[in-house]
């Protein structure tokens, strides 16, 4: 049998039959451990505004240098090609991107690592389709952790007090072509893992993602257009002691056409005054982590991959 990410139907949770609900929990953590990744189909975000988004992005990506430098904001807005690095890289990556946090109606930042968004001039209903999309890519991430719980031992709404005061991100990604005069080491994406709980990432216009397995193989990740791929990430490894590690992915060069490559990852956060602690269910023979503060730990990982740099 061929070695492929599992795909599941999220309906089979929300609409499904107990026998369906149960079936599908027991899926998404096996998937979760076995991988780190899962595909979904049957999920509540609609197909146009998936389009719509990959859309504006590609058009937002298309205006010139100058004018999307005008945005530039750290942890929000327009984060220029070759700015990021996998931790422990010094070779940053081949790409461009935009990131989007929760819209406070006050306006305030919450704090250095959860400033206000920024939004650029054009094109036309960017912010209206991404702030529709970061809501709908949230609420799905909810039911997904939801399911988790039995698996986790967990009751039911465990996961709930983490995430008010959302510190998710939504990234719009751009991996240009590459160009002609890269270091032969470098790469679209570098080796990493993510930082958060979940990530949400609709299935991408272009290939590359590739997943490192428990065999120490590289194994592309693939699924329909406008499903989802999710992954685990650092926070819910350590909040499970590794029973769900935190999976490495890379996106790799284009051995066919260099073209462009884009992909929209929702990743998503608990709230920065959340203590990360090690459940019960998972604790074993020990802890393998200290407690800390999501925030904290947040601003850590954020200075290694050099998206934060105030001391």
């Amino acid at each position: 049998m061929a070695n492929r990410v599992p795909e599941l139907r999220l309906t089979d949770y929300t609409n499904g039959a107990p026998d369906a609900r149960r079936a599908f929990c027991e899926q998404l953590m096996q998937g979760l451990q076995r991988y780190g990744f899962i595909t979904l189909s049957g999920h509540p975000i609609r197909s146009e505004l998936l389009d719509e988004a990959y859309r504006l992005s590609a058009a937002f990506f298309a205006q010139p240098d100058a004018i999307k430098s005008e945005y530039a904001g750290g942890t929000r807005g327009y984060i220029p090609f070759r700015t990021e690095r996998a931790k422990n890289r010094s070779v940053p990556d081949l790409k461009e991107f935009w990131q989007i946090g929760p819209e406070h109606s006050d306006g305030v930042a919450r704090g250095g690592i959860v400033p206000p968004n920024i939004w650029p001039a054009a094109p036309a209903r960017f912010k209206e389709t991404f702030l529709q999309l970061f809501t709908a890519l949230q609420d799905t991430g909810r039911i997904i952790l939801q399911a988790l719980t039995h698996g986790l031992e967990l009751s039911h709404d465990f996961f709930e007090p983490l995430l008010t005061e959302s510190n998710s991100v939504l990234r719009l990604l751009h991996y240009p072509p590459i160009p002609a005069d890269v270091d032969a080491d470098s790469v679209r994406a570098a080796a990493h893992e993510d930082i958060n709980l979940l990530t949400l990432l609709v299935a991408a216009h272009g290939s590359g993602l590739e997943l490192l397995d428990r065999d120490g193989q590289w194994l592309a990740v693939e699924t329909d257009r406008n499903n989802l791929i999710v992954d685990s990430g650092d926070m819910l490894a350590r909040i499970t002691n590794d029973v769900i590690p935190a999976t490495t992915h890379r996106v790799v060069n284009p051995a066919g056409p260099n073209v462009s490559r884009y992909s929209m990852p929702f990743f998503m956060h608990p709230n920065s005054a959340a203590t990360l602690s090690c459940l019960p269910s998972c604790i074993g023979a020990g802890a393998r982590y200290p407690d800390i503060g999501a925030g904290m730990l947040l601003e850590q990982r954020l200075k290694e991959i050099g998206l934060l740099t105030k001391p």
